[in-house]
C-alpha cells in the first residue's frame, strides 16, 4: 500500500476519490497523461486494495475500498507516539540545559 501511495498522481487519484466514486475519463481529465498511463496507476491502487472498479457496459466506474486506508491510519498512530515522547523529551531536555534568556 505504502508502494502505490507513494506516487503523487496515484496520491491524487486516491484524494479525488475521497469525495465520491468516479469514471476513469473524469479521473483522467486533471493529469495530462495517456489514458493506458493511468490505467496503469489504476491497476497499482486495485491491486495494493486501495480503490474498487466496476465495469457497466464501457464505462469503468472508480470506487475508494471503505476502510482501505485503515491499516495505515493505525500504523501512523502507533509510530507517531513513541516520536512524540522523544519529541517531549527533547523538550524537556532543551529547557535545562539551554540557557534562559532574561
Amino acid at each position: 500500500m505504502l508502494r502505490a501511495l507513494a506516487d503523487p498522481t496515484r496520491r491524487a487519484i486516491v484524494e479525488r476519490l475521497s469525495v465520491s466514486p468516479a469514471v476513469v475519463s473524469e479521473l483522467a481529465a486533471p493529469f495530462s497523461m495517456a489514458l493506458p498511463s493511468l490505467l496503469q496507476h489504476l491497476r497499482i491502487l486495485e491491486a495494493a486494495r486501495v480503490i474498487t472498479s466496476t465495469k457497466q457496459g464501457r464505462v469503468r466506474t472508480v470506487t475508494l475500498r471503505p476502510g482501505a486506508l485503515d491499516v495505515l491510519h493505525l500504523w501512523l498512530d502507533e509510530l507517531r507516539t513513541p516520536a512524540e515522547q522523544r519529541a517531549d523529551r527533547l523538550g524537556i531536555h532543551l529547557a535545562r540545559t539551554l540557557p534562559k534568556e532574561t
